[in-house]
């Protein structure tokens, strides 16, 4: 039996989560969207042991780490090539450049985990032409370079190109995937970002994605770039965040292949207003649609103006895309910090929900989620480049109807109470984001951070709210309590969202400050993933209450995501 334990409360308000397409990667990772840096936009083709561990240093000592901002992602560029494409080690895996990081990886990556940070990783699908020519061993096995490869293909690769392909009908395929997931296992990496994938290469996603598993070591997943939306159920159940779109960088600096300043411009940021509008229906705990890199940190010069910057982080908030900065963090401008740790923007990313866009006219867009809390997040852009622009929507579009009082994301100040609708006239490239609270707004109990004995809390099926859901014993007596406020004593409607993967029915007791109210049936819902909800009526003091519900059979009771209480 579990021990009675609670769980750890949410650092940030959680939304309600429609259930998803197909089921989400179940690895138990990304339930929220990875926040951090990345070396590509800034460092680009010229990444070394010193600039990773200023950058790993400026994460902290700016404050973005305590913010949530915890991954230092080392990208591209890293390997040693010669003519014939990687230079290889022993078992067929790229080398890592020497001159570039003499320490080595796994000293890079203990650096990072000192300062309280995870380290991440890159690599392409394939093997190398120079593991094929000098038919490397396969580690741990009998097995060689020339017994797995397809010399006949090759795979898209951006920097030694010569990555041939892997035939995985032969088992030294994915051996020799594991042995590279276990080396990078071994050196620390907690996040490996996975490049050049399409449609053609969901055998080396499904490779990687098992071979990552088997290292037993908690390793977040990512997809890029450009990844085809025909395959995103695919991508929802390998992976924990996928590219939707090519680079966001312009390639327009001054330096060597575009390098430099600017990092990007408006309309490689604004491109993704459509691409989150189609990817939208994807997003949940456990996996993401990633719109690349946030370029916000260095003032104007990375090509945008302050309220493009403001606009680019509210869309990449309210899409709930990875929040991967791929600015200088060593010169961080003090408007642009403020912008990165604004709580209430970072709730909004946090919140494990992707938005859906509901006004799309002109330069005008409106964008809106639900809070669990009966609270609606909604964003108004102008995303013209000249010209002030009135963006409205109507409480009705956003999905509820009566007064609502009004709360401005940015700013944090109030806007009082606005009866059916809202406008803003906005400069070119603004953003306006609100927090609108209807009158009446139920509010949600998330299971996970409840009292939980003879249970766990759990993420590894999809379609839950907040950051996971209660699996129950199969054990007569097993329950989960929520303490529930109430304002004033009186009666309330409760929802009991449930999953039951099963034909049996597993009822619960409810019982309210430790009176039985009723007991409950809740049958079959179809499979794990599928969830319904079950609807009562109790009384509640003012104050806090305790709503406990507990399996009345050796079955347990089903798997509770949450509690809505009018």
């Amino acid at each position: 039996m579990r021990a009675v334990f609670a769980a750890l409360a949410l650092t940030a308000t959680c939304l309600t989560v429609p259930a998803a397409p197909a089921a989400a990667s179940d690895n138990g990772l990304s339930i929220r969207p990875a926040m951090g840096w990345s070396s590509w936009s800034f460092v680009r083709r010229w990444p070394d042991e010193t600039k990773m561990k200023a950058q790993a240093d400026a994460l902290v000592s700016s404050g973005l780490a305590d913010k949530g901002y915890v991954y230092v992602n080392l990208d591209d560029f890293y390997q040693k090539c010669d003519s014939n494409g990687f230079v290889v080690d022993n078992y067929g895996r790229w080398a890592v450049d020497s001159a570039k990081f003499p320490s080595g990886i796994k000293a890079l990556a203990d650096y990072v985990h000192a300062k309280g940070l995870k380290f991440g990783f890159y690599v392409t699908p394939g093997i190398a032409k120079n593991a094929v020519t000098a038919n490397k061993p396969i580690e741990g096995t009998s097995y060689h370079a020339k017994d797995i490869a397809d010399t006949s293909q090759t795979h898209k690769n951006y920097n030694c190109k010569n990555m041939y392909r892997l035939n995985y009908s032969h088992p030294g395929a994915q051996a020799f995937i594991n042995s590279w997931a276990d080396q990078m296992a071994s050196w620390g990496v907690d996040y490996l970002k996975i490049d050049g994938v399409d449609a053609s290469t969901v055998a080396d996603v499904e490779a990687w994605d098992k071979a990552l598993r088997q290292t037993g070591r908690p390793i977040n997943f990512a997809l890029s770039n450009n990844l085809p939306i025909a395959q995103a159920t695919t991508w929802k159940r390998l992976a924990n965040s996928w590219r939707t779109q090519g680079d966001v960088e312009c390639y327009c600096g001054s330096g060597p292949n575009g390098s430099g300043y600017p990092l990007t411009d408006w309309s490689h940021v604004v491109s993704r207003f459509n691409s989150a509008a189609s990817w939208q229906q994807y997003a949940g705990p456990g996996g993401w649609n990633d719109y690349d890199s946030l370029q916000i940190g260095n003032g104007d010069q990375v090509g945008l103006t302050a309220d493009q910057r403001r606009s680019h982080m509210t869309h990449w908030a309210m899409a709930a895309s990875p929040l991967l900065l791929g600015t200088d963090l060593t010169a961080l401008t003090s408007v642009d910090l403020a912008m990165l740790k604004n709580d209430r923007l970072i709730a909004v990313n946090q919140d494990g929900v992707a938005a859906q866009r509901v006004v799309n006219s002109g330069v005008n867009q409106v964008w809106r989620k639900r809070e669990a809390n009966g609270d609606y997040v909604i964003a108004l852009y102008n995303t013209g480049t000249s010209g002030n622009s009135t963006v409205s929507v109507t409480w009705a579009q956003a999905g509820f109807t009566g007064p609502a009082a009004v709360t401005n994301l940015w700013s944090g100040a109030s806007e009082g109470t606005i009866a059916s609708s809202y406008s803003a006239t906005l400069r070119p490239g603004e953003t306006r984001l609100i927090r609108a609270r209807p009158a009446g707004a139920a509010t949600r109990y998330e299971a996970e951070n409840a009292t939980i004995s003879q249970g766990a809390a759990e993420s590894n099926h999809s379609g839950f709210s907040g950051t996971g859901f209660v699996n129950a014993d199969n054990v007569t007596g097993s329950y989960v309590e929520f303490t529930v406020n109430a304002a004033e004593a009186g009666s309330r409607t409760v929802t009991i969202r449930y999953a039951n993967g099963t034909s049996v029915n597993r009822p619960m007791t409810v019982a309210v400050n430790g009176a039985a109210v009723q007991t409950r049936d809740f049958p079959g819902t179809g499979d794990w993933d599928t969830w319904a909800d079950a609807t009562l009526t109790v009384s509640l003091n003012a104050g806090a209450n305790t709503v406990r519900l507990t399996g009345t059979t050796a079955n347990g009771g089903p798997n509770v995501d949450y509690l809505d209480v009018s």
